[in-house]
């Protein structure tokens, strides 16, 4: 049974995805790849490496918005 996708995109946006995966195949590998290619490895990048890296972005965002806290508390009197 396949896991469902960690990170959900719209329609749309996943095919201008795999066109970017088909192009960079193209242009960086000098092959050719199908659907069914680009495909499995979206779905691979999106189901076991997105998640950590959206999982960096908020950590990031609270360590930011935590140090703007900090920031507006030493504005106490």
């Amino acid at each position: 049974m396949k896991k469902q996708p960690a990170i959900s995109v719209p329609k749309e946006k996943r095919e201008e995805m795999l066109a970017a995966i088909k192009r960079y195949y193209s242009e960086a590998q000098g092959e050719d790849i199908g659907d069914l290619k680009a495909t499995l490895l979206l779905d691979f990048v999106t189901e076991d490496l997105a998640p950590a890296f959206y999982n960096q972005g908020v950590s990031d965002a609270c360590q930011y918005m935590n140090e703007m806290v900090e920031d507006v508390l030493t504005l106490q009197k």
